[in-house]
Order: C-alpha cells, then sequence, then structure tokens
C-alpha cells in the first residue's frame, strides 16, 4: 500500500518505521476500498502518522481517546504548522481532528460521545413500541412520529415545562406557532395535530399527563380530495429524459434512477432500499420492498429500463463489495441516500418545468400515476400498481382524468338545452 502511495525513499522509511504500521495500513486499505483517491490516500497516510506520534497510541494500547484530547491536541498540532510564527492554523487542525477522529472509530478506540439523556427518552421509545405493536406502523411512519414528538416535548422543557405540566391552551399555542410562524399548509398541521392527539390518548392511558388533552386537540377540517396532485405531464418527463441522455458517469446513473422512478411510480425510500440481488435478469423481473408496508412487489423489466440499468452496472457503478443498487458517484462510495435522490429529481425536474410547485420524486410517481389513468388502466389496478393501501389513495387522479371529464362534456343532452 505504501509504495503505492509514495515513490520517495525517505518517506517510505519514515512511513514504515512509525507506530502502529499494521492499524495504519489496514485503515489506508478500508479508504482505497471506498474508492478514496491517492492524493487523499497520501494525505491521510501523512495524518495518521501524525495522530499516532501525538497521541502516543502506541504506549497506550487499547486505550480509548476523547474528542476533548484529540481537539487539545489538534490545537498543539495546529501551533507547530508554522514555525516561525506563534499562530495557530484552523486547517491543520481541523485536519488533525477529522482524521483522527475517523481512524480511531475504525480501530474501536474513539471513546463515545455522551449526549445528555432526554427527560422523556423512555416515554418516546415505549411510544414508539406501542405504534409498532397496537397500530403496526411501517417503521419510517414510527421514526417520523417519534422525531416529531421529541420536538413537541423538546419545547416545553425549552419553556421550562414537562408532560405532566403541560395544558391544553399550551398545545393549541405551539400548533398555531407552525401555522403562523413556520407556514406550514393546513393539511402539515392536521398531520401534526393527529400525531400529537395519538400521543396525548397514550400518555394518558399511562399516567403521564393531565386527563383530556387529546380529546380537545382540534385539527383543521381538510375537505377529502380538496387538492390536486402535482406533477409534471408525461410530455415533460420525456422531455427530461431527453435532457438526460449524456456519457457522463452521473448522467447514466441518473438515468436509471429515473426511469425506476417514472416508469414505476416508486418512492425514494424504495428506490435507496434496492439491492443488486433483486434483480433476476433471467426472469426479467426485479422486486421492490414497500414503504409503507413493508411487503414485496414484483415488476417486469421494461427494456428501456433494463437497458439503463445494465448501462450503469457496466460503465459506472464501482466495482465493491457493496450490495446496494445506486452508490454515490463520488468518494467515498457509499449508498445515496433520500436526500440525494430528491437532488437528482429536483435539477432534472427544474430544467423542464421550472414552476412546478413541488419537484422531488413524489413528483415523478404522481406522473405514472396520471399516465397510467390516461392509458385506461382502472383505479384498482393503478392502486396495486402503485402499492397504495387504500383506494382513497388512487382516487384524487379522477380529477385529472381530462380526457374523461370531455368525454362527459361532450354528452349529447339532446332537446334539453
Amino acid at each position: 500500500m505504501l509504495e503505492r502511495l509514495f515513490d520517495g525513499p525517505c518517506t517510505l522509511t519514515r512511513q514504515r518505521a512509525g507506530p502502529l504500521l499494521e492499524e495504519r495500513l489496514r485503515y489506508l486499505s478500508y479508504r482505497a476500498d471506498q474508492g478514496i483517491t491517492r492524493r487523499i490516500l497520501q494525505e491521510t497516510a501523512r495524518s495518521l502518522l501524525v495522530v499516532a506520534e501525538a497521541l502516543r497510541l502506541a504506549d497506550r494500547p487499547g486505550e480509548v481517546i476523547s474528542l476533548s484530547e484529540i481537539e487539545q491536541q489538534a490545537l498543539l498540532y495546529s501551533r507547530h504548522v508554522v514555525r516561525n510564527k506563534r499562530l495557530e492554523s484552523p486547517r491543520a487542525a481541523q485536519t488533525f481532528r477529522k482524521h483522527a477522529a475517523r481512524w480511531l472509530h475504525f480501530l474501536g478506540r474513539l471513546a463515545p460521545h455522551c449526549h445528555p439523556p432526554h427527560p422523556d427518552a423512555e416515554t418516546i421509545t415505549a411510544y414508539g413500541d406501542h405504534l409498532r405493536r397496537e397500530k403496526e406502523l411501517a417503521p419510517e411512519s414510527v421514526h417520523s412520529q417519534s422525531l416529531m414528538i421529541r420536538a413537541f416535548l423538546d419545547r416545553l422543557h425549552s419553556a421550562g415545562l414537562s408532560l405532566r405540566e403541560v395544558t391544553l391552551a399550551q398545545i393549541d399555542e405551539a400548533l398555531m406557532t407552525l401555522i403562523t410562524s413556520k407556514g406550514y399548509k393546513r393539511a402539515t398541521v392536521k398531520d401534526y395535530a393527529s400525531y400529537l392527539r395519538g400521543f396525548f390518548r397514550y400518555a394518558e392511558a399511562a399516567g403521564l399527563c393531565r386527563p383530556g388533552l387529546a380529546a380537545g386537540i382540534q385539527t383543521p377540517r381538510i375537505f377529502t380530495q380538496s387538492s390536486l396532485p402535482t406533477g409534471p405531464t408525461w410530455d415533460e418527463v420525456q422531455q427530461m429524459f431527453a435532457l438526460v441522455g449524456g456519457d457522463r458517469p452521473v448522467d447514466i446513473r441518473d438515468r436509471a434512477l429515473l426511469l425506476l422512478l417514472a416508469v414505476y411510480g416508486l418512492r425514494s425510500g424504495e428506490i435507496i432500499r434496492l439491492r443488486l440481488d433483486d434483480f433476476d435478469w433471467d426472469r426479467e423481473v426485479f422486486t421492490v420492498i414497500r414503504s409503507k408496508s413493508l411487503r414485496s412487489q414484483p415488476f417486469p423489466l421494461s427494456p428501456s429500463v433494463a437497458t439503463a440499468l445494465i448501462r450503469y452496472l457496466k460503465e459506472v457503478r464501482p466495482r465493491t463489495p457493496r450490495r446496494e443498487l445506486f452508490l454515490t458517484h463520488c468518494a467515498p462510495l457509499r449508498p445515496i441516500d433520500r436526500a440525494t435522490v430528491f437532488l437528482i429529481v429536483a435539477r432534472r425536474l427544474r430544467v423542464v418545468c421550472p414552476a412546478l410547485a413541488h419537484h422531488g420524486p413524489h413528483a415523478l410517481r404522481h406522473a405514472c400515476a396520471t399516465h397510467l389513468l390516461n392509458q385506461g388502466l382502472s383505479l384498482k389496478e393503478i392502486g396495486d400498481y402503485l402499492g397504495h393501501r387504500h383506494p382513497e389513495s388512487t382516487r384524487i387522479y379522477t380529477k385529472v382524468d381530462l380526457r374523461g371529464l370531455r368525454q362527459v362534456a361532450d354528452f349529447d343532452l339532446g332537446g334539453l338545452l
């Protein structure tokens, strides 16, 4: 490894003679497997030697190192970077701190950062278990509700209140703050209030708060099917794909990802969970784990999607033991996350339809559903295709069936008019 990084004999000798040679080589190999460039690996190798010497790691075998000690040594090291001046170099300290923390974490020698325990941590955990066990909610729904409840309780504690002391008026005030200061839409506030009502219903049954709070939480009235699904037209989707036909690696990856979103109406969570093992190339099918029901659903591989995926796998996707389908384009190689999926879709959609209200992955899901409706599929077929659990989730698309509405408008009423 060292011979691949350094050419100078003096540098090689210093690297080989330094402390914890085996541990440094293991970490460098690990970073190389992540696709780190040679230049960054050289910087890493030099920094590891400095870290090992500054922290005297060879003299303290197995001892865990705290972040505060790393910070102290980083400041001391930065003062010696500029030899003739008693000035600190922020970049030197940052480099020391970064490589020391990552390497010691890799070795299992970094002391865990102890966050102060949340006053209601046990309550939040117990409520999450209740949602999974009694309500049978998907893990993503449980996680989002738990985060919302935690944020609400944090707001109480910052105001010097506790769960046992909170009143209905204070809950209403928190909801009004969301509407006035943060500009949340009525549907979002309704979901927030519904989550709070469910939590306080649980807290009342457990004797954790005053009785009657859950019944007093009112949600904004939302009329059924009051909104239209927001998404590009199918023509705009085709225009988007016409602009993602380049030979750059990022274009090849993005085209494969966007085709899966648009053709199959997948959610972003379903995209990032796709693995190489989910594709049966002999039978030309692949399997998706649905985000909400966690059920597996097979799909036939269309020729255009299969072609884009094969090109991505052969020409772009790095050779790595990771089994996730989509990986980051730049090192360190890791599976893409929801934020990355959103940025990929938004960057492409804003070019063809800048006036669209929402440019995220769900916009392509709406476009897929509307296209299927215009192709003549029934609501039941569209719901099954998209993985909807309730017919109401699909019925909203009847309002954008312009072809059907025109047929109604052209109906001959004879002599009635």
